[in-house]
């Protein structure tokens, strides 16, 4: 991929320009036969029910049609049904066409777009396995509408959605998402971005509040910086004021995520999208970042070579009992356990509503 920038630098053409419908309709082909290979389980089972409901669904129809013939003693009585019945039908297949040509369309859209620009097209990914904290929660995970890019580090941009099952009721909820590989594996920092917030975060996780950390300037106004106890040294390192000025500018309506050797950005809205002002936005963000991360690849945690990067179950590793080499004394790349992950913490929301029934309860019975 193409260097992104903050800029037009890219071409959004494929996003708007008219299409061959002969086009569209030979990589929607080629896509099917990339599926063919292997049929997924919810597939199958879509298949399965729709067989089960025609057979069931048609000796119904055809009996209640026979029936209206022989009570009204006329043909045409119990014709109206099966006329109305035949117009929902087709209307529902017009629905149905228009819906399938508008998302074929659209997969080639993007697939145009990611030629364009050195980059690749994938339709879906299953349960994709990235460690970032959307990634992990729910069921009926997937990334669709991929686009990646190689140069000058891997990049993806998707659309996620995950479904949580709450007693009988299930919510699924959507996600748009860039990912950003690293040089090497940092302590796991989050940005919760407020102005993004509602009645509170926006994220799917919540941190305890000793881990937070304050940061000069402006930066507090736009993020709250969350990162594990005892790496606000380690942050402070890698969140500059010049790489803090370029958050603020271009992702203040983003969320941040480091875990591992990855960057993530988040958005409550679709990232792989046919609009070519989201596509410069990301870009843009992306872009103003990729020049600082050569300075967070030379960070190095001085744990792993201290003596004191433990799980907290075994013990610290004892002194050489000799003066080790220079060399030795840069640490490897790497995080020690205690910065790998953010401590989670509770949701007060669920105490509020609890509360709140409660309440009402009392209330309703007092009355």
């Amino acid at each position: 991929m193409s260097q992104p920038a903050p800029t037009s630098t890219f071409d959004a053409r494929p996003l708007t320009e008219p299409v061959d419908p002969a086009a569209v309709r030979a990589f929607a082909a080629e896509l099917r036969s990339r599926q063919s290979a292997g049929v997924n389980a919810a597939t199958v089972v879509g298949i399965v029910v729709a067989a089960i409901a025609a057979l069931v669904m048609v000796p119904i129809f055809v009996s209640v049609i026979l029936n209206l013939a022989a009570m009204g003693g006329s043909p045409a009585s119990a014709a109206i049904p099966l006329v109305l019945f035949l117009l929902l039908l087709a209307g529902a297949g017009v629905l149905i066409w228009f819906g399938v040509r508008g998302a074929r369309i659209t997969r080639y859209r993007l697939h145009r777009f990611a030629q364009a620009n050195g980059m690749t097209y994938e339709p879906k990914v299953i349960d994709p396995p990235l460690p970032g904290m959307i990634f992990s929660i729910g069921r009926s995970r997937q990334s669709t509408d991929l686009i990646r890019g190689t140069r000058p580090r891997f990049v993806e941009f998707g659309n996620y959605q995950y479904t949580v099952q709450s007693g009988k009721n299930s919510t699924t909820y959507r996600w748009g998402y860039v990912a950003v590989k690293l040089d090497v594996p940092l302590p796991n920092i989050v940005l919760d971005a407020k102005g993004n917030n509602g009645f509170g975060s926006n994220l799917p996780a919540s941190f305890q509040k000793a881990q937070r950390l304050s940061l000069e300037g402006d930066f507090d106004e736009n993020f709250t910086l969350y990162c594990p106890a005892g790496y606000e040294r380690d942050a402070l390192y890698l969140f500059t004021p010049d790489i803090m000025a370029r958050f603020i500018d271009n992702a203040a309506e983003l969320d941040v995520e480091i875990v591992d050797d990855w960057l993530f950005l988040y958005t409550q809205r679709k990232a792989s999208t046919l609009d070519p002002a989201t596509w410069a936005w990301l870009f843009g963000a992306v872009g103003a970042l990729l020049t600082k991360f050569e300075q967070w690849a030379r960070w190095r945690d001085e744990r792993l070579v201290d003596g004191t990067a433990h799980d907290g179950l075994s013990a610290p590793s004892p002194a050489l009992p000799f003066a080790p080499p220079a060399g030795m004394l840069t640490p490897p790349p790497g995080v020690a356990p205690q910065g790998r992950r953010l401590k989670r913490g509770g949701s007060w929301v669920p105490i509020v509503v609890v509360f709140g029934l409660i309440a009402f309860w009392i209330v309703s019975r007092l009355n």
